[in-house]
């Protein structure tokens, strides 16, 4: 996982963003055991309470399970895992077009760039 951090974003949210492109790369895949949060919250540089934080919404979004006295595991569930790949290459194309119209590209233009 990369080392964070941009000041107009809340650390937790990169931290989820961050284990969110893990997952979806293929760096950690299904079953993978994760950090713990001491792990994490030094590779960061941050509060294991920040860690913490960011690991809960990942369990609520069903990305990550917690297992009692184990740790933290990638969900099993592949769909939701395709699901978030599929929203975050969204995301990344449409950060594409609104920066390459920022520069004063136009429709056309823009398209030139994909092919």
């Amino acid at each position: 996982m990369d080392k964070l951090l941009n000041g107009n974003v809340p650390i937790y949210v990169q931290i989820m963003d961050a284990v969110k492109h893990s997952i979806v790369s293929g760096e950690l895949k299904p079953g993978d055991k994760i950090m713990s949060v001491r792990e994490m919250a030094s590779h960061f540089g941050v509060n294991p309470n920040t860690i913490q934080r960011a690991l809960l919404e990942l369990e609520r979004e069903g990305l990550l399970a917690a297992e009692r006295a184990q740790g933290r595991y990638v969900a099993a569930d592949e769909n939701a895992i395709e699901n978030l790949r599929k929203v975050m290459a969204e995301d990344a194309v449409k950060r594409f077009k609104d920066e390459m119209q920022a520069l004063g590209y136009g429709p056309d233009e823009i398209e030139k760039f994909w092919r």
